[in-house]
């Protein structure tokens, strides 16, 4: 059974609520700078609230964006291509070094659900190889999985057209 599937609708799952967490959260942040009326060296405190709202619309988008990629990988069964693919290596990338961060500043409970996240995305980028097919191992759609035609004989190319 294969992995690719399951994992890449987690992978669409996860980035959709990372996408509303981390939007609802800025905004948040930004309703209690406005609130409080702080000021952190000397900032404007409404630009301070303002950038918050803005960010946090500005990464929720991207995760929104990557779970959508995740998502029609999902649909597809086909590797992610393009942009597509260098969304899910971007937030790989995010995410390690979220995790790292996080040990530090919020403890081990936020590094390891980043560093899940990583190899989430990490497991769904490694599942095909550079041209969508599956990675080895596993069986490519529609091919017998012991490499041998329907009558017993070996599957293999044919062969090569010689020049006269």
């Amino acid at each position: 059974m294969s992995v690719r599937r399951p994992v890449a609708w987690i992978v669409a799952v996860v980035f959709f609520l990372e996408a509303v967490g981390v939007a609802a959260l800025n905004w948040f942040l930004g309703i209690v700078v406005d609130r409080q009326d702080m000021s952190l060296a000397g900032l404007d405190p409404d630009m301070m609230s303002v950038s918050s709202k803005i960010g946090g619309l500005v990464f929720g988008l991207y995760f929104a964006l990557c779970g959508l990629v995740a998502l029609l990988v999902a649909l597809r069964d086909r590797a992610p291509a393009g942009l597509g693919r260098v969304l899910l290596i971007s937030a790989a990338v995010v995410h390690g070094l979220l995790g790292a961060f996080s040990w530090g500043l919020v403890g081990p409970g936020a590094f390891i659900s980043m560093i899940v996240v990583l190899g989430l995305v990490v497991l769904l980028l490694m599942t095909y190889d550079a041209h969508g097919e599956p990675a080895a191992g596993q069986p490519a759609p529609g091919r017998p999985e012991d490499g041998k035609g329907g009558d017993g004989s070996p599957v293999s190319a044919p062969p090569a057209p010689t020049t006269p």
